[in-house]
């Protein structure tokens, strides 16, 4: 893991900061492994990585063209130019204005820095690469081999530097509280919007950002509807409460989920904590250098199932990289890159996981935290307490 200066980067990120230069660097000894003489990024959480590019522009086609030499280029509205100068002076914004195609762009910036016959890499998979214009660009630029290259920027971020670790610590902190504020506000004849206000107002005048992903509150009665938040429903006695949710810094997350009672817990709800307690504990254990993520999922599946067997399908993962994420999504982008069985992603020092112990038998029940995988094993950066949770 590299050192920064400064854990918390100021704003504007100068392209002339070590981080960022590291970053850049890193991304061109990949494409020099790979052959290819430019890279096409489209994901907002990749652009930000590397050149510290932190808006909501996104939602318009934005496209960074990494050449082998030179500036990074920005293709994006016109309209984000006092932004992209403010912010990543270091790159070279090639606008197009409202009404004009962005394809001609594009493709005069590939031919600017791209000789014929060449590779260029491009994030396929990304949910913010039209397919209309990814077809166009290619249809203008024949003279050019098209490279799927989706996992170059995932793969740049799944080990985190010192000052990424910080950020993602001091987001797990912000989380921690939000939780508790949410936990508090929960009781009886209390509308499930109240509890999110309570959590809004505790993460944000904390210090947090938008996070990437609303925070999930539902009652228990529909925790398999899992991305589904609060309404106006009022808590009654008897319910179970689940809450995720999680700060943001940065840009950087630090998930967990906690579940909790209304009055009473039902006479199933100590079995399926025990168990979820346990797989967590596995999940801690199994995370360190050297393990591949298929064993992590193994273990904990062992553990939950020593306290309880799982009837039916089990979990397909108990947990995912996260990191550096834009709305509508904390896990930067539109995969979720999972600790799922038989998987083979190596576990390095320095990935940050959400750490994701759901059980299903004998009730659903779910407790998580974000994860760090240190040199020596795992730390767990929430910790909002784990206990069986009974509220009035």
């Amino acid at each position: 893991m590299t050192a920064i200066a400064d854990p918390f980067l100021p704003l504007p990120i100068r392209q002339s900061d070590p981080e960022l230069t590291r970053r850049t660097d890193a991304a061109r000894a990949e494409m020099a492994r790979r052959d290819l003489a430019a890279l096409l990024l489209v994901s907002p959480e990749n652009i930000y990585y590397l050149l510290g590019l932190d808006h909501q522009g996104y939602f318009a086609f934005s496209l960074l063209l990494v050449p082998r030499d030179g500036a990074p280029e920005l293709i994006a509205r016109a309209m984000e130019g006092p932004t992209v100068a403010a912010r990543a002076p270091g790159c070279v914004h090639r606008p197009f204005h409202d009404g004009e195609d962005p394809v001609a762009v594009v493709t005069a910036a590939l031919r600017a820095h791209v000789a014929p016959g060449s590779a260029v890499g491009v994030e396929d998979s990304a949910m913010f690469f039209p397919p209309a214009i990814r077809t166009r660009i290619c249809r203008e630029t024949q003279e050019l081999t098209w490279v799927d290259a989706s996992d170059v920027g995932q793969r740049l971020r799944e080990v985190k530097s010192d000052g990424e670790i910080a950020a993602v610590r001091r987001a797990a902190a912000l989380s921690d509280s939000a939780m508790a504020a949410g936990i508090a506000a929960v009781a009886e004849g209390v509308r499930e919007t109240r509890v999110a206000a309570a959590v809004y107002q505790a993460m944000i005048s904390g210090g947090s950002q938008n996070p990437g992903f609303a925070p999930l509150i539902r009652s228990t009665a529909i925790l398999q509807q899992e991305h589904v938040s609060w309404d106006e429903r009022a808590i009654a006695a008897g319910d179970g409460v689940f809450l995720e949710l999680s700060a943001c810094v940065r840009r950087y997350h630090a998930p967990l989920s906690r579940t909790i009672y209304v009055g009473a817990a039902p006479p199933q709800a100590a079995t399926a904590h025990a168990a979820a307690l346990a797989g967590l504990a596995a999940i801690r254990d199994a995370l360190r250098p050297g393990a591949v993520a298929g064993d992590v999922y193994a273990a904990w599946r062992a553990a939950v199932e020593r306290v309880h067997p799982q009837g039916g399908v089990p979990r397909h993962h108990c947990g995912y990289l996260v990191g550096i994420g834009f709305p509508p999504s904390w896990v930067g982008g539109g995969e979720v890159p999972g600790i799922r069985p038989g998987s083979t992603r190596a576990i390095r020092a320095g990935m940050t996981f959400h750490a994701m112990s759901w059980v299903q038998e004998p009730i659903g029940y779910v407790v998580s935290d974000t994860a760090l995988v240190t040199g020596e094993g795992c730390e767990l950066l929430t910790g909002v307490s784990r206990e069986l949770t009974v509220v009035p």
